[in-house]
């Protein structure tokens, strides 16, 4: 159910011509990720000046930010194909052989979802990494032989949404490691745009403010909405994206002014409600929503934590007062207390240790 979300980030099946025709060709036209492009840029004019392949890269980061996009992007920019797969495709280490011998000098091997690699096809992929070689083993018992293959010199590209479940060997072969970060305001305002000219949606300024507002800070979001905006424009207005018409159609789709959506109020709600603002247990959050556990922790709670409406404690998720505010509730006197509390503990941790320091993967190690 939380994959029909139209503000969910992650891919579906019938997204993917549509997205095609949106992905940028070239680094320059790529819009966001200014850190991230300079570094690329650096990696790939290098390689060129050498005449030789990209050394491994890895892209991490929540869904829906672009990491098969500027994958493309780094093919096109270096001349090469690019092959693309995904982690769970590939179940036997016979089906990665065979992908890495058709690969051609200098290709791209594209694999998303990289964590989920079984291990025993991680430890052929080790030697290809390091030294472009495999080792297959042919035939059972005395008559078994092992055969030693070279390949070409090609790049790898992972890209995952969970670092810390990467083993460290294989995250320890990529030479580059970057990290894709939500979009700013005005990167998906440029984003809205220029998907609406290449659709040729007829959009004011203020129309696609307002849906880039409401795309959680993801392109993939962005695009989704724009859609649902347009079909209701093409239905209901005169077929131009305005601010009112861009409200007016997203508000049918229970997305509201900082992209929360329905399942999202419902989870805030029901801490709330139920459980006077917490802190309680994400399995309990789950019952309590009809929801699953995995939903919870991975579709509905990143966002959340990002916009601070909801923190992590040894004892449990809470709400915190800008969820109060945002939703018009208030709190109990037993919730202000606490709010106060955790307010005092947030800011001593802050003093302590600098926000600066602090990455998504060691929330993960402390949880």
């Amino acid at each position: 159910m939380s994959s029909e979300r139209p503000i969910s980030a992650k891919g579906r099946a019938d997204e993917k011509a549509f997205e095609a025709t949106l992905r940028p060709r070239r680094l320059a036209d790529y819009i966001g990720q200014d850190r991230v492009k300079d570094n690329l840029q650096i990696l790939i004019d290098a390689a060129k000046a050498r005449k030789e392949p990209l050394d491994h890269v890895l892209f991490y980061g929540p869904p829906g930010l672009g990491k098969t996009t500027i994958s493309n992007v780094m093919a096109a920019e270096m001349g090469v194909n690019i092959r693309v797969t995904s982690g769970p495709a590939i179940e036997r280490a016979g089906d990665l052989v065979a992908i890495l011998t058709n690969l051609k000098k200098e290709d791209i091997l594209f694999v998303d979802e990289i964590h989920r690699l079984n291990r025993t096809i991680e430890e052929v992929l080790y030697p290809a990494m390091e030294d472009f070689a495999v080792d297959l083993v042919t035939g059972k018992g005395p008559s078994a032989q092992s055969i030693h293959l070279r390949l070409p010199k090609f790049t790898i590209i992972g890209a995952t949404t969970r670092l810390a479940l990467l083993t460290a060997p294989l995250r320890d072969r990529f030479g580059a490691v970057f990290r894709l970060e939500f979009y700013d305001q005005k990167a998906m305002e440029e984003i809205v745009r220029r998907s609406a000219g290449i659709l040729k949606i007829e959009t004011d300024e203020e129309g696609a403010a307002e849906i880039a507002r409401r795309s959680r800070g993801t392109p993939r979001v962005a695009n989704r909405l724009l859609k649902r905006v347009r079909d209701y424009a093409q239905v209901r207005a005169d077929g131009k994206i305005t601010q009112a018409v861009a409200t007016e159609a997203l508000q049918r789709l229970d997305v509201d002014e900082l992209g929360l959506d329905d399942g999202d109020r419902r989870v805030l709600t029901a801490i709330i409600d139920k459980f006077d603002g917490g802190p309680v247990g994400v399995e309990t959050i789950a019952a309590s929503t009809s929801e699953e556990v995995d939903a919870v922790m991975d579709v509905y709670e990143p966002y959340l934590l990002q916009l601070g409406f909801i923190a992590r404690t040894p004892r449990g998720r809470v709400v915190t007062g800008r969820a109060y505010e945002h939703l018009g509730k208030k709190p109990t006197a037993r919730a202000r207390e606490r709010l106060g509390l955790l307010s005092a503990a947030a800011e001593q941790q802050a003093a302590q240790q600098p926000s600066l320091w602090n990455t998504p993967e060691d929330e993960t190690a402390k949880e």
